[in-house]
C-alpha cells in the first residue's frame, strides 16, 4: 500500500482522471472530495462489503 501525507486543500491523482482532494481535517476525521468520471464507482468500504455480501448467491442445499 502507497501511504501519502496530504494537508487540507491537496490533491493526489490516481491514473489520468481521479482527482483525491482533502477537503477538511478536524480532529480524526478526514473529509475526501473524489473527482472522477461517471462510469468509475467510488464507494465507502461499508458500503461496498454490503453490496459484494448482497451479491454472493445463498447456498443451496445438497
Amino acid at each position: 500500500m502507497l501511504v501519502l501525507s496530504r494537508q487540507s486543500d491537496e490533491s493526489i491523482i490516481i491514473g489520468d482522471n481521479i482527482r483525491v482532494t482533502i477537503v477538511e481535517v478536524r480532529g480524526d476525521k478526514v473529509r475526501i472530495g473524489i473527482d472522477a468520471p461517471r462510469d468509475v464507482t467510488v464507494h465507502r468500504q461499508e458500503i461496498y462489503d454490503a453490496i459484494q455480501r448482497e451479491q454472493v448467491p445463498a447456498a443451496k442445499p445438497g
